[in-house]
Protein backbone atom coordinates (compact mmCIF):
# COMPACT_ATOMS: atom_id res chain seq x y z
CA UNK A 1 0.00 0.00 0.00
CA UNK A 2 1.33 3.28 -0.76
CA UNK A 3 1.80 6.32 1.34
CA UNK A 4 -0.09 9.55 2.30
CA UNK A 5 1.10 11.27 -0.72
CA UNK A 6 -0.80 8.56 -2.88
CA UNK A 7 -4.11 8.12 -0.05
CA UNK A 8 -5.86 11.98 -1.74
CA UNK A 9 -4.23 11.94 -5.29
CA UNK A 10 -6.44 14.07 -7.51
CA UNK A 11 -8.78 14.71 -4.59
CA UNK A 12 -9.22 17.88 -2.25
CA UNK A 13 -10.18 17.20 1.12
CA UNK A 14 -9.39 20.20 3.05
CA UNK A 15 -12.67 21.66 3.30
CA UNK A 16 -15.08 18.62 1.91
CA UNK A 17 -18.33 17.70 3.91
CA UNK A 18 -18.88 13.94 4.37
CA UNK A 19 -21.80 12.26 2.29
CA UNK A 20 -23.19 9.43 4.93
CA UNK A 21 -24.14 7.45 2.34
CA UNK A 22 -20.95 7.05 0.36
CA UNK A 23 -19.02 7.27 3.72
CA UNK A 24 -21.04 4.54 5.81
CA UNK A 25 -20.94 1.96 2.57
CA UNK A 26 -19.36 -1.50 2.32
CA UNK A 27 -15.42 -1.34 2.14
CA UNK A 28 -15.00 -4.48 0.11
CA UNK A 29 -12.12 -5.47 -1.90
CA UNK A 30 -12.08 -8.57 -4.03
CA UNK A 31 -14.45 -9.61 -7.12
CA UNK A 32 -17.94 -9.78 -6.15
CA UNK A 33 -17.99 -13.76 -7.52
CA UNK A 34 -15.24 -14.68 -4.88
CA UNK A 35 -16.55 -17.78 -3.55
CA UNK A 36 -15.97 -16.81 -0.09
CA UNK A 37 -16.44 -13.69 1.79
CA UNK A 38 -15.00 -12.44 4.82
CA UNK A 39 -16.05 -9.93 6.79
CA UNK A 40 -13.15 -8.71 9.46
CA UNK A 41 -14.57 -6.64 11.85
CA UNK A 42 -11.60 -4.71 13.35
CA UNK A 43 -10.44 -1.82 15.78
CA UNK A 44 -8.28 1.24 14.77
CA UNK A 45 -6.48 1.14 18.18
CA UNK A 46 -6.10 -2.50 18.64
CA UNK A 47 -2.30 -4.02 18.32
CA UNK A 48 -3.85 -7.44 17.13
CA UNK A 49 -6.00 -5.84 14.13
CA UNK A 50 -2.83 -3.71 13.10
CA UNK A 51 -0.73 -6.76 12.88
CA UNK A 52 -2.87 -8.47 10.79
CA UNK A 53 -3.38 -5.78 8.28
CA UNK A 54 0.33 -5.25 8.58
CA UNK A 55 1.82 -8.57 8.18
CA UNK A 56 -0.76 -11.08 7.44
CA UNK A 57 -3.36 -8.67 5.13
CA UNK A 58 -0.68 -8.59 2.15
CA UNK A 59 0.30 -12.14 1.72
CA UNK A 60 -3.75 -13.04 1.82
CA UNK A 61 -4.40 -10.40 -0.79
CA UNK A 62 -1.71 -11.65 -2.70
CA UNK A 63 -3.25 -15.53 -2.88
CA UNK A 64 -7.05 -15.35 -1.80
CA UNK A 65 -7.79 -11.48 -2.74
CA UNK A 66 -6.39 -11.09 -6.10
CA UNK A 67 -6.50 -14.44 -7.38
CA UNK A 68 -10.63 -14.49 -7.12
CA UNK A 69 -11.31 -16.50 -4.13
CA UNK A 70 -11.86 -14.00 -1.58
CA UNK A 71 -14.23 -10.87 -1.35
CA UNK A 72 -13.12 -9.43 1.88
CA UNK A 73 -14.98 -6.51 3.64
CA UNK A 74 -13.67 -4.01 6.27
CA UNK A 75 -16.34 -4.03 9.46
CA UNK A 76 -15.70 -1.39 11.82
CA UNK A 77 -15.54 -2.34 15.51
CA UNK A 78 -13.93 0.52 17.30
CA UNK A 79 -12.27 -0.35 20.98
CA UNK A 80 -11.40 2.48 22.63
CA UNK A 81 -12.76 6.41 21.96
CA UNK A 82 -9.80 7.42 19.51
CA UNK A 83 -10.36 4.48 17.66
CA UNK A 84 -13.75 5.80 16.43
CA UNK A 85 -12.34 8.79 15.10
CA UNK A 86 -9.62 7.07 13.02
CA UNK A 87 -12.85 4.84 11.54
CA UNK A 88 -14.62 8.40 10.72
CA UNK A 89 -10.97 9.60 9.36
CA UNK A 90 -10.12 6.19 6.99
CA UNK A 91 -13.74 6.53 5.87
CA UNK A 92 -14.26 9.93 4.66
CA UNK A 93 -10.89 9.60 2.05
CA UNK A 94 -12.66 8.39 -1.31
CA UNK A 95 -13.49 4.57 -1.52
CA UNK A 96 -10.68 3.85 -3.84
CA UNK A 97 -8.26 5.50 -1.34
CA UNK A 98 -9.21 3.83 1.95
CA UNK A 99 -7.23 1.19 2.15
CA UNK A 100 -3.78 3.14 2.00
CA UNK A 101 -5.75 5.54 4.38
CA UNK A 102 -5.86 2.46 6.76
CA UNK A 103 -2.30 1.18 6.11
CA UNK A 104 -0.90 4.85 7.24
CA UNK A 105 -3.11 4.84 10.56
CA UNK A 106 -2.30 1.21 10.95
CA UNK A 107 1.55 1.53 10.90
CA UNK A 108 1.32 5.17 12.87
CA UNK A 109 -1.16 3.53 15.47
CA UNK A 110 1.49 3.75 18.46
CA UNK A 111 1.60 7.36 17.26
CA UNK A 112 -1.81 8.32 17.45
CA UNK A 113 -3.27 5.49 20.33
CA UNK A 114 -0.85 5.90 22.76
CA UNK A 115 -0.32 10.12 22.70
CA UNK A 116 -1.00 11.84 25.31
CA UNK A 117 -3.68 14.14 22.87
CA UNK A 118 -4.52 10.87 20.08
CA UNK A 119 -6.84 13.53 18.22
CA UNK A 120 -4.25 16.25 17.86
CA UNK A 121 -2.54 13.49 16.12
CA UNK A 122 -4.73 11.74 14.46
CA UNK A 123 -5.39 15.70 12.78
CA UNK A 124 -1.97 15.53 12.11
CA UNK A 125 -2.15 12.31 9.63
CA UNK A 126 -5.36 14.22 8.68
CA UNK A 127 -3.38 17.00 7.48
CA UNK A 128 -0.58 14.91 5.69
CA UNK A 129 -2.99 13.22 4.10
CA UNK A 130 -4.90 16.42 3.04
CA UNK A 131 -7.55 17.00 4.46
CA UNK A 132 -7.47 20.45 6.39
CA UNK A 133 -8.57 21.19 10.13
CA UNK A 134 -12.36 22.05 9.72
CA UNK A 135 -12.87 19.02 7.58
CA UNK A 136 -11.28 17.05 10.26
CA UNK A 137 -13.00 19.05 13.20
CA UNK A 138 -16.05 17.70 10.97
CA UNK A 139 -15.32 14.51 10.39
CA UNK A 140 -15.15 14.02 13.96
CA UNK A 141 -17.75 16.11 15.50
CA UNK A 142 -20.34 14.88 12.99
CA UNK A 143 -22.41 12.45 15.56
CA UNK A 144 -25.18 11.16 12.57
CA UNK A 145 -21.45 9.86 11.12
CA UNK A 146 -20.06 8.38 14.01
CA UNK A 147 -22.99 6.79 15.39
CA UNK A 148 -23.32 4.88 11.71
CA UNK A 149 -19.75 3.51 12.40
CA UNK A 150 -20.94 2.24 15.90
CA UNK A 151 -24.35 0.40 14.41
CA UNK A 152 -21.21 -1.35 12.57
CA UNK A 153 -19.84 -2.75 15.41
CA UNK A 154 -23.18 -3.03 17.22
CA UNK A 155 -25.02 -5.50 14.19
CA UNK A 156 -21.28 -7.62 14.77
CA UNK A 157 -22.02 -7.63 17.95
CA UNK A 158 -26.14 -8.49 17.78
CA UNK A 159 -25.42 -10.94 14.82
CA UNK A 160 -22.41 -12.96 15.69
CA UNK A 161 -21.23 -11.84 19.19
CA UNK A 162 -18.39 -10.42 18.41
CA UNK A 163 -16.21 -9.38 21.43
CA UNK A 164 -12.95 -8.81 20.45
CA UNK A 165 -11.27 -7.80 17.59
CA UNK A 166 -10.04 -8.77 14.99
CA UNK A 167 -12.66 -11.14 14.22
CA UNK A 168 -13.52 -12.35 11.08
CA UNK A 169 -16.79 -13.61 9.41
CA UNK A 170 -16.79 -16.54 6.82
CA UNK A 171 -19.65 -16.87 4.24
CA UNK A 172 -22.21 -15.32 6.79
CA UNK A 173 -21.57 -18.30 9.09
CA UNK A 174 -18.44 -19.17 10.80
CA UNK A 175 -16.38 -17.30 12.69
CA UNK A 176 -12.73 -17.25 13.07
CA UNK A 177 -10.99 -15.19 16.34
CA UNK A 178 -7.74 -13.17 16.46
CA UNK A 179 -4.76 -12.37 14.98
CA UNK A 180 -3.48 -16.24 14.26
CA UNK A 181 -0.36 -15.57 11.56
CA UNK A 182 -0.83 -16.31 7.63
CA UNK A 183 -0.62 -19.85 7.53
CA UNK A 184 -2.32 -20.63 10.74
CA UNK A 185 -5.69 -18.32 9.10
CA UNK A 186 -5.23 -20.26 5.78
CA UNK A 187 -5.32 -23.53 7.95
CA UNK A 188 -8.61 -22.42 9.69
CA UNK A 189 -10.14 -20.97 6.58
CA UNK A 190 -9.39 -23.99 4.72
CA UNK A 191 -10.96 -26.25 7.31
CA UNK A 192 -13.71 -23.95 7.37
CA UNK A 193 -14.43 -24.40 3.39
CA UNK A 194 -13.93 -28.17 3.31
Amino acid sequence: MGGAALVLTGTDLAHAAVDLDTALAPRIVGSPDAPIHIAEYFSMSCGHCANFHLNTYPKLKAEWIDTGKIRFEYRDFPLRGPAIYAHALARAVPADAYENMLDILLKQQQTWAGADDPVSALARIARIAGIGNDAFVEIIQNRPFLEGIVAIAKEGYETWEINSTPSFVINDKDVIRGDQGYDTFVSTLNGLST
